[in-house]
């Protein structure tokens, strides 16, 4: 599934195709991805300006002049296609700007999701009201931690999943990020010093910030809106790499949480 850097670095690409341009044609191939596109898609947004994209946590934002704001997830295959030179079975919405640029919405598996909210209504979208901060953003801290994860029994990786302590990390980032701060992925939140959560909050920003520039990582058929692959993933320090060396000379594990794989090192992660 494309994660945090995945999405941001679809948004960013979008920016120079999207940005101020108006959508001169809204084509929905299809009834519905995930859910059904909303009925008024085509009328609410065909002839309106794009005047910003962003993103919250996993999702995408597109907002236009008329006040309205597309929010997108991309599933678990999901990304959008520039200029397309055929439209394929899989390319379920198009987007065409006055610049004469297509953009067609890609989701061979249909576990994406395409809405239209108010734009001064986005931050009480649904999935958005109870998320935590952003992990790139101020108020991802270690006293914001530390205060979050008091009293917490429940294992730090598990903690850093719930999007309602922060939004938008997934679990090939949070793998990483514990690696980097030399943090069990067993181990308690609510027993974890302010010191090391300053090392994990560090980290996470670390990971995510290189994954972004590396274009994301390369999972199953995800790829940036120009079709290049994200390369983070030839800088994964432990996960995927079951059995390999870490860089301290042990052997990386393996172990199943919640139906999610952990990859660790048992020896630069001992608390």
């Amino acid at each position: 599934m494309p994660e945090l850097p995945e999405v941001e670095t679809t948004v960013r690409g979008l920016v120079p195709v999207l940005e101020g341009r108006r959508l001169v044609s809204v084509e929905a191939r299809r009834a519905d991805l995930r859910r059904a596109f909303p009925p008024d898609l085509r009328q609410r947004l065909t002839g309106a300006t794009v005047t910003r994209l962003g993103r919250r946590a996993k999702y995408g934002l597109i907002d236009t002049d008329r006040g309205d704001t597309m929010v997108f997830h991309l599933g678990m295959s999901g990304r959008w296609r520039i200029d397309p030179g055929e439209i394929g079975a899989h390319d379920h919405l198009l987007l065409d700007t006055d610049a004469g640029r297509r953009l067609a919405l890609n989701d061979p598996r249909r576990f994406g999701s395409v809405d239209l909210v108010r734009t001064d209504a986005v931050p009480l979208y649904g999935p958005f009201v109870a998320m935590g901060p952003e992990p790139l953003g101020e108020e991802f801290t270690a006293e914001y931690l530390a205060a979050v994860l008091d009293g917490r029994s429940a294992p730090i990786k598990a903690l850093l999943l719930d999007q309602r302590i922060v939004a938008g990390l997934g679990n090939i980032y949070v793998c990483e990020a514990l690696h980097m701060a030399g943090i069990a992925p067993s181990r308690a939140g609510g027993r974890i010093s302010t010191m090391r959560l300053q090392r994990l909050v560090d980290a996470v920003k670390i990971v995510l910030a290189a994954a972004i520039e590396a274009g994301g990582s390369t999972l199953r058929d995800y790829a940036r809106p120009d079709g290049e692959l994200g390369y983070f993933s030839k800088q994964w320090r432990v996960y995927g790499r079951e059995g390999e060396a870490c860089q301290c000379g042990a052997p990386i594990r393996r172990r199943s949480d919640s139906g999610r794989s952990t990859f660790f090192c048992a020896r630069c992660q001992r608390s």
